[in-house]
């Protein structure tokens, strides 16, 4: 299974949706898509990660590549609907700290627009 992504924006800012497999084949493109956004300070960059299947340590660089953006944006970073496996993976290797999570973009949009 290969992985694809696609973008959208909300009222706090881009939304990033990747399905499929997030891994050395597709990471590379997860990433130039992460490139690709606008993200200003103050705004709110989701990964919505609902779709994937399967993420390996390329995938895992490219969260960290989203946060990587994030924080050059002075913005925030939210993963939605971590798969329970890739959670799991990020607290082992002491990451998890890294990430706000939420169920749901909706979720997510919403505490942002909140704070």
């Amino acid at each position: 299974m290969s992985g694809t992504s696609s973008t959208r924006v909300t009222a706090t800012g881009p939304v990033l949706t990747l399905t499929g497999d997030l891994d050395a084949a597709t990471a590379p493109e997860a990433q130039r898509e992460l490139a690709r956004l606008t993200v200003a300070a103050g705004q709110l960059l989701v990964v919505d990660l609902t779709a994937v299947a399967f993420c390996d340590s390329s995938g895992i660089n490219a969260l960290i590549a989203a946060r990587n953006i994030a924080v050059a944006a002075d913005a925030d970073l939210a993963l939605v609907a971590v798969p329970r496996h890739l959670d799991r993976v990020l607290v082992m290797i002491g990451l998890a700290s890294l990430f706000t999570t939420y169920a749901t973009v909706e979720l997510a949009v919403a505490d942002h627009a909140e704070r």
